[in-house]
């Protein structure tokens, strides 16, 4: 059944975008910097799990989902900051509706698969000051 699926996603993409979730599956390839760069270890947190950068700029792969992903970094000498990332959903992901049925959308749905986050994530940080140490 799933060659069948993606053997016509692979048709129907011949002329249209869709069908990605498919191909793309729930995990996904996040980079992580901050500002000043270098050097912070970062958390990254959706309703998927938690994941964690040790020295940005640093990659992880996460699991997609449709919740934000917030992620929180920290380094010595300045306070923590942190940014949420919104999830979008894919437009692909109405083609593996369309082949799949709603049973193909709802898998995508519920293991993120329909979803992405943006490829690149920034967190600015800031000096401590004697204020906020």
């Amino acid at each position: 059944m799933k060659f069948l699926s993606l053997l016509a996603c692979g048709l129907f993409a011949v002329g249209t975008s869709a069908c990605a979730s498919i191909v793309d599956g729930q995990n996904q390839a996040l980079s992580v910097n901050t500002i000043p760069k270098g050097g912070a270890i970062c958390k990254l947190t959706n309703g998927k799990g938690t994941w964690y950068v040790n020295n940005t700029p640093g990659t992880v792969t996460v699991t997609r989902g449709y919740d934000d992903m917030v992620t929180s970094c920290e380094l010595k000498g300045y306070g923590s900051g942190s940014t949420a990332s919104k999830s979008s959903t894919k437009g692909m992901a109405a083609g593996n509706i369309i082949f799949g049925g709603i049973i193909g959308g709802g898998v995508d749905m519920a293991t993120g698969a329909a979803y992405d986050y943006p490829s690149e994530i920034t967190v600015e940080l800031h000096p401590e000051t004697a204020a906020n140490k």
